[in-house]
């Protein structure tokens, strides 16, 4: 794990911290030994294939949707052209299984 990484959540306002050390533990479980760095100014794994944003009132966990079909990319929220997002407001909104298949998909395609 990286320290810039720790530095970045350990800076954030609760529940902004809470949600993204979740969200950080939740994507090592489901991709073990995934890389981790700050990219972007922001916590980004697998060379920027996921990627942590706490903003002012959630947190969005972003995905990269190169190799998505149109239909597995209206999985996720967001206008962006490569990447779109989970937004989470609460812990209590982090939908586990839901990020569990959608981290998986993700990192299935090239």
């Amino acid at each position: 794990m990286s320290n810039q990484v720790d530095d970045y959540i350990d800076r954030q306002a609760s529940p902004q911290r809470e949600i993204c050390q979740h969200l950080r533990q939740l994507i090592s479980r489901t991709i073990p030994g995934i890389s981790e760095e700050m990219k972007w100014g922001v916590p980004a794994f697998d060379g920027g294939r996921f990627y942590l944003v706490a903003l002012k009132d959630h947190v969005n966990l972003g995905f990269a949707t190169k190799g998505l079909s149109q239909d597995e990319i209206a999985l996720f929220d967001g206008g962006g052209k490569t990447t779109k997002h989970l937004a989470i407001a609460r812990l209590e909104d982090i939908d586990e299984p839901r990020i569990i298949g959608l981290l998986k998909l993700v990192a299935s395609r090239a």
